[in-house]
């Protein structure tokens, strides 16, 4: 089986079933999310958002995994090949279950993916029964992009909720800053696309007409790395523990892959 990977998510699912020799290509947002992959010899193309069809091709795959985000001028160099092809588009936990169990069927790694499925609604759980006395649950403004406002997606709803938060607003829509100021959340966490953990918080709290905001005023703004959230993979994870960081530190304490407005500053600017 020679797959070509279009998107880190798929590579890391690879990865933890054990299964990374089955790769021929992948994009550098794979090597970046699996280090051990820094070693191969293998082909580096674009993602599932800019990939071509010659590329492609070029490596031969016997199968081509793809997943969100597309746009319909990629998809369609990906059919164009004529490989066949798994396009996946998860939504929810139970959605990205299900792609670990489909890849894990196609690589004969169904044991082993039963295992990965295990081990993260085990995390999930300890997490939520951790959490599950709480009498305040604060509001949650979860943001994915920055123009226009985003709102993350639903697996980081379940997650929120798992650590103990109320998820402000409708997965994966568009608002607006005067629609967050007028919701009032208790903490505000960034995760923007592409971004890593660089989201310029200072700019974020001096939005106009944010300075009354909850989180604002308590400087209670938080960069969890954008692989840590907008990955539908099993390092969904560490982003459930940064998350729950975030908003229940005296219970959960610190964690890796999270970044707090500093205290010392005052809001200034605006994005």
């Amino acid at each position: 089986m020679r797959i070509a990977s279009l998107q880190p998510s798929i590579s890391i699912i690879l990865d933890r079933l054990g299964r990374l020799e089955c790769l021929v290509a992948c994009t550098r947002y794979c090597i970046a999310a699996v280090p051990s992959l820094r070693e191969s010899r293998l082909t580096i193309v674009h993602d599932s958002w800019s990939t071509t069809a010659d590329e492609l091709l070029a490596t031969h795959p016997d199968l081509v995994i793809a997943s969100v985000p597309y746009r319909n001028e990629s998809l369609a160099a990906i059919l164009k090949t004529g490989c066949p092809v798994l396009a996946l588009a998860p939504h929810s936990l139970a959605d990205i279950e299900q792609d670990i169990r489909l890849i894990a069927a196609i690589t004969e790694a169904t044991a082993q993916g039963e295992q990965v499925i295990a081990e993260m609604r085990s995390a999930i759980d300890e997490v939520r029964r951790q959490t599950a006395g709480l009498r305040e649950k604060p509001l949650v403004y979860c943001e994915e992009w920055g123009k226009p406002l985003i709102h993350s997606q639903l697996w980081v709803k379940e997650l929120v909720e798992a650590a103990g938060g109320v998820f402000l607003g409708e997965p994966g829509a568009v608002t607006t800053p005067e629609a967050i100021a007028a919701a009032d959340p208790d903490v505000i966490i960034a995760a923007w696309c592409g971004a890593g953990d660089r989201v310029p918080l200072e700019k974020l709290a001096g939005r106009p007409g944010w300075e009354p905001i909850s989180a604002v005023r308590n400087r209670r703004l938080y960069c969890i790395q954008d692989e840590l959230l907008n990955t539908p993979a099993p390092t969904l994870v560490d982003g459930l523990r940064a998350i729950a960081s975030a908003l229940h530190p005296d219970l959960f304490g610190t964690s890796g892959g999270i970044r707090a407005l500093e205290r010392s500053r005052t809001p200034s600017g605006c994005v």
